[in-house]
């Protein structure tokens, strides 16, 4: 069988990782994350930006991945199903979980590169020590050796499109699958939103595990209302149970 899995903060949440539209602590309290996360606020405050994103990849690198992560990867090294994650998420809890085959939507937290010439050093600055204090700080970015320009993370901000190898290879496993799972996603972030829309017009059954309903619960195949863990565990046994058949029900 040929899975895709759909993940966003959801699955995620599990580690301890905050997701994007949870109130912000600390330093960051008084700002909207929508805000922070564009490139007209980091040229307007590089110090502040950086010094959020700093805060937010110490979190990730310290985070270790759930069981969701774990089971996901499980679907093809123990169940042997043939496995593409495209995720949402800017942590690397997919890979640390076991998983191989990864395509990052919206970029990667734990890297940076140049804002003007896009280049990339070693070790990479948005790791580098001293790691922020646990509340986070304002720290201005490093200059590029090459450019004299600030480094930036290396993640997708509001505005900006998606890498086109990373989306055109999404858009390709979508339409390769046999089941598309949607988990831990609001489901109203674009054009990611458009990946289930896209397997449903192609006859292909997605399955949506979030406790709560999102904009694509009344047209998914079958929602489990659940958390990421709860419906990766459950969702494991009912393929073993399944012997491949992905045309069965996939109702509760």
């Amino acid at each position: 069988m040929r899975l895709v899995v759909l993940s966003g903060a959801g699955i995620s949440a599990e580690s301890g990782i905050p997701t994007f539209r949870d109130a912000q602590t600390g330093l960051w309290a008084r700002f909207d994350a929508e805000h922070l996360a564009t490139e007209a606020a980091f040229r307007a405050d590089p110090a502040l930006v950086w010094g959020w994103y700093r805060w937010r990849a110490a979190m990730v690198a310290a985070a270790m991945p759930n069981a969701a992560h774990r089971d996901v990867a499980a679907l093809a090294d123990e169940d042997g199903h043939a496995l593409t994650v495209v995720t949402q998420n800017v942590d690397d809890l997919h890979e640390r979980g076991g998983a191989r085959d990864v395509l990052h939507l919206h970029g990667r937290l734990l890297a940076s590169r140049c804002i003007g010439c896009s280049a990339r050093v070693t070790p990479d600055p948005i790791l580098a020590p001293p790691l922020p204090p646990a509340g986070g700080t304002r720290e201005s970015p490093p200059a590029c050796a090459a450019c004299g320009a600030a480094f930036r993370p290396d993640v997708v901000w509001f505005g900006e499109s998606l890498p086109t190898d990373a989306w055109r290879a999404a858009e390709a496993a979508v339409n390769a699958c046999d089941l598309l799972v949607v988990v831990g996603t609001s489901s109203l972030v674009w054009p990611a939103a458009g990946l289930p829309d896209r397997a449903l017009h192609a006859g292909t059954p997605v399955l949506e595990i979030n406790p709560q309903p999102t904009p694509l619960s009344a047209r998914a195949t079958a929602h489990w209302p659940m958390t990421a863990t709860a419906g990766l565990a459950r969702l494991r046994a009912h393929v073993r149970e399944g012997a491949g058949d992905v045309l069965r029900p996939w109702a509760g």
